[in-house]
């Protein structure tokens, strides 16, 4: 399965278009960079924006306790980013709420069947949010009791002046789909927002991303997610589990171990904005699923402009 989420920051004038194109085939393409983990803030605890981004395959399962474990330690982020996919037919963004209700309040969702994403910001911070947009792109996907849809979803959005995008997304499943990913790629970036770019809007310009383990090899190639980064990969395969269990598939159909749930992330910018990667990890504990939750924290800095 592929799954990922992006997120955009930025303060300068340039197309939306430029950013969401670098999904995409670059001819001069970096592949993806590989960064460390910095335990300790490089900025001193003077960032400007620190984020979670959690990204987790339910399949299809509802457990409330898992859901608090995941998001319940997160008190401390400016922003909490959660995105899901095969999600069951349950208020999910209700059960989030109450997960949060002592420290964030619901900033913005954008839902499409199965594939959602939720952003969460700290009590009373409605006030910092300003051009907040939602918009969904479907690849397809199959039916069943929790309609498995494929595409991606995505939230728009400026936080005390730092212009962000933020995008879940689940993609087809299995090896042999590779070019079928890549393809759908170049549809989700070239359809998301569309309809709102100009060439004299302000860009996005820090990106999450998470998605399979052939997303290096894709990278190195120059096929999708030229230039984003991601932390070093000190956690075992999230994918495939035997549901209640810490044992990977042990059925007949005995599913390789993969990192099919990733988290990269890319700053436009240097210039205008740092980021500091301060954890990269699975959830190992959470066991109602076929694949272990993803976290990463990421801190902002803006930098001074002379």
């Amino acid at each position: 399965m592929g799954n990922w989420n992006t997120t955009f920051a930025c303060k300068r004038s340039k197309s939306m278009r430029k950013q969401m194109d670098s999904m995409n085939h670059n001819t001069h393409h970096e592949g993806i960079k590989t960064v460390k983990v910095n335990k300790v803030c490089d900025f001193s605890g003077n960032s400007d924006l620190c984020i979670c981004v959690v990204t987790w395959n339910m399949n299809g399962q509802m457990v409330y306790e898992d859901l608090v474990e995941l998001v319940g330690s997160n008190s401390k982020s400016d922003l909490l980013v959660v995105g899901l996919q095969e999600v069951p037919p349950k208020n999910i963004a209700r059960l989030l709420e109450t997960a949060l209700v002592d420290t964030h309040v619901l900033l913005g969702k954008a839902i499409m069947q199965s594939l959602q994403l939720y952003v969460f910001g700290p009590q009373n911070s409605g006030l910092s949010i300003k051009e907040l947009k939602v918009d969904k792109h479907s690849v397809g996907g199959c039916g069943g009791l929790i309609r498995r849809k494929k595409g991606a979803v995505a939230i728009c959005m400026s936080y005390n002046g730092i212009r962000m995008v933020f995008i879940s997304c689940h993609l087809s499943a299995h090896a042999r789909n590779v070019e079928q990913r890549n393809s759908q790629c170049r549809h989700i970036s070239h359809s998301l927002f569309s309809k709102y770019r100009n060439p004299y809007s302000r860009p996005a310009q820090v990106t999450f991303l998470t998605s399979k383990d052939q997303l290096l090899q894709e990278a190195e190639r120059g096929q999708v997610f030229d230039g984003y980064c991601e932390g070093t990969l000190s956690f075992k395969p999230t994918y495939k589990y035997d549901v209640g269990s810490s044992n990977y598939d042990t059925s007949y159909k005995v599913r390789v171990p993969s990192w099919t749930d990733r988290i990269l992330f890319k700053i436009q910018d240097m210039e205008e904005i740092r980021a500091s990667l301060h954890s990269y990890e699975s959830v190992d504990d959470i066991h109602s699923s076929d694949h272990k939750p993803v976290k990463a924290h990421l801190c902002l800095k803006v930098n001074e402009q002379p």
